[in-house]
């Protein structure tokens, strides 16, 4: 590779690259990111190297990152047609180079089928999934191989750092992020420009830059897609916020989990040393910048700043008292700027293509796209990126397809297991850093979990507040007892001995968790619970006073019983039994003994529909046993 010393240097590269590549030749895509990889990427790109090798086609073939669509996986989409292949397995490949590549016929059974309507759609760009997203950040994940650094010129990759090294000066890159009020997509909001003007301005140096690749959210992946499917755009952002700063080393904290994102942010370091992206003398500019990785040890909290720094260091990851920030006192006590994945791979967006185009798309306080990882009891799950303001019910509904198996929504969590759980009611709600905030939730790093009619709510609240309280350092007792004393309290609950008194010790608890922790998964730590409290605080009555669980999923506060009238003795219930607890025989009703009973539920799945035998029910005192003289089953009329 010859380096780069201009954006002269640079235009004349993308020039050539783009000069060898022709637009005329069929172009296969295939996903390869961490979920299509474990659903089988790997064996279908073997499959296809041999099936055009075998035909001698003069095809090309490009494994990309994430397309978003992770459930869905591997995915491959053919080009120019646009024709996207949901689920496919080596045995496709054959069939899809013969018909689809070579004679443009369509296949349908690899095709996506809307849920709703049942309509099998062939383009990439009309299904639903992807018809109704903004894709600024993500959209190039489909269009480059994240292991060729050409891949990413060939699209105007680096033109946005040349324009910055050559055309502009420090202050005024840091004044156009200013203007363009981009919000740390980590989960604060707090504004990057902000932020990097107090690292440049603090005393001291050396000032440090660092990506934040520790994403610990149950669900949420976003950041992982983007530093597998694309790390030259999270680098060029970083290089750029260093030149603003006055920052000449970086650092990129990957969590332990993440081994594709280090594999290509490994390969893209190498390779954007080799053009001159990174080192001395960065397109004959005179500024220096360079960057390592340091792999997290996958503690949750180590996604907070402060103990972010503090595991860079080489120490434990516990958060520092906030009175002096990070921006002043960070890495060994020098200014040190920290910003989301997601953030930094929006910065060259905004120095090429201006502060008010970015200020164009978003709310009057939430500009730009944000990424989403939708998932739970929706239809389409995966990554969504839409423009700040996006309603939840467009989220859920245009782009998720709706609810699973026709059931009704009941709430989103958002935020991650520290944001809130919101009901219907406000489904139409904008989803922005200040709206998320007001309903009692937050935006986060991007977590969006659908529940349905199915989901307890206070076990959802339980959950969350156990994943916390084992995630949590344990450095400051209102965080570290405060979780433990409300796990107890929620696990009393759900297991059917809820107390007068408790929701509002609950309360009481959470606020002061909010006031007195030491860093954001603390004050954040009570978002599950105090939500879950103003919005179905009906449900908490219903666990307490009532001894029932209205979602019917506490184990504890439910019970299986066969209905006699409606027992066809088919012994389904009975052989499925893992406990022994169900009594009975051929032409005999089936009787559940509940001592026996582990509430395991299996014979409410196994019960023929057209008897419905089985239910499950939950604070109503369950019927006993049938005397044996009335037990056996007369012949019944169909």
């Amino acid at each position: 590779m010859a380096r780069i010393r201009s954006k002269k240097d640079l235009l004349k590269l993308q020039e050539s690259i783009l000069a060898e590549r022709r637009v005329d030749k069929p172009l296969i895509t295939l996903c390869s990111g961490t979920a299509c990889c474990a659903t089988g990427s790997d064996a279908v790109a073997e499959a296809i190297k041999a099936e055009l090798k075998k035909q001698n086609l003069d095809v090309v073939f490009r494994r990309t990152g994430c397309h978003g669509f992770c459930e869905r996986g591997p995915i491959l989409t053919i080009y120019p047609q646009g024709i996207c292949y949901l689920n496919v397995k080596p045995e496709d490949i054959p069939e899809i180079i013969n018909r689809t590549v070579k004679s443009n016929e369509i296949i349908d059974r690899l095709l996506y089928t809307d849920p709703n309507t049942g309509k099998r759609i062939a383009k990439e760009s009309e299904i639903p999934f992807y018809k109704y997203q903004t894709r600024l950040v993500l959209g190039d994940n489909v269009r480059i191989d994240p292991r060729n650094i050409d891949d990413y010129i060939a699209i105007g990759g680096y033109q946005a750092l040349a324009k910055a090294l050559e055309d502009m000066t420090p202050e005024q890159v840091l004044e156009e992020v200013k203007k363009a009020n981009l919000r740390g997509r980590g989960g604060g909001g707090f504004p990057a420009g902000r932020k990097w003007e107090a690292t440049r301005n603090a005393p001291g140096e050396p000032k440090y830059v660092v990506v934040n690749c520790d994403e610990g959210d149950p669900g949420a992946y976003m950041d992982r897609s983007l530093m597998e499917g694309n790390p030259h755009r999270v680098l060029e952002g970083l290089i750029i916020g260093a030149y603003a700063i006055g920052a000449h080393h970086g650092f990129v904290y990957v969590r332990q989990e993440y081994p594709l994102a280090v594999k290509n942010l490994t390969i893209a370091l190498d390779q954007a040393r080799e053009y001159g992206f990174l080192g001395e003398d960065i397109l004959g500019s005179g500024f220096q910048f360079d960057v390592c990785i340091h792999r997290g040890a996958g503690a949750f909290v180590s996604g907070e700043s402060s103990a972010l720094m503090t595991a860079i260091e080489g120490k434990v990851g516990e958060p520092r008292p906030k009175y002096i920030h990070t921006s002043e006192s960070g890495i060994w006590e020098k200014p040190s700027d920290l910003n989301n994945v997601e953030t930094w791979a929006n910065v060259p967006l905004i120095i090429q293509r201006g502060a008010d185009w970015f200020r164009s798309i978003g709310t009057e306080h939430s500009k730009g796209t944000k990424i989403f990882s939708l998932v739970g009891a929706v239809n389409n799950t995966g990554l969504v990126e839409v423009p700040m303001g996006t309603t939840l019910r467009d989220i859920i509904y245009k782009i998720g397809g709706g609810i699973r198996d026709g059931k009704k929504f009941k709430a989103v969590q958002t935020g991650g297991p520290s944001g809130g759980v919101i009901p219907a009611q406000y489904l139409d709600a904008p989803v922005d850093f200040d709206e998320l905030t007001m309903l009692g939730s937050m935006m986060g790093s991007g977590g969006m979990i659908v529940m349905d009619e199915d989901t307890c709510i206070v076990d959802i609240a339980r959950y969350f507040v156990d994943f916390l309280c084992d995630e949590s350092c344990g450095k400051c007792v209102p965080c570290r007892e405060g979780l433990k004393r409300m796990r107890e309290i929620l696990d009393r609950i759900v297991a059917g001995r809820g107390r007068e008194g408790d929701i509002e010790l609950l309360k009481e608890i959470a606020q002061v968790m909010k006031r007195a922790s030491l860093c954001a998964l603390g004050t954040t730590a009570a978002n599950p619970t105090l939500s879950t409290i103003r919005y179905f605080h009906d449900e908490y009555e219903a666990h307490i006073k009532e001894m029932r669980c209205p979602a019917l999923v506490c184990k504890d506060l439910i019970s299986y019983y066969i209905q006699p009238d409606k027992c066809i003795a088919c012994l389904l219930c009975l052989k499925n039994c893992p406990s022994g607890a169900i009594e009975g025989g051929k032409r005999k009703i089936h009787v559940i003994d509940q001592t026996k009973c582990i509430k395991c539920g299996i014979c409410y799945e196994v019960c023929p529909p057209k008897a419905r035998a089985v239910v499950k029910i939950s604070g109503k005192p369950v019927p006993p046993p049938l005397p044996e003289s009335e037990r056996e089953i007369t012949k019944r009329k169909k």
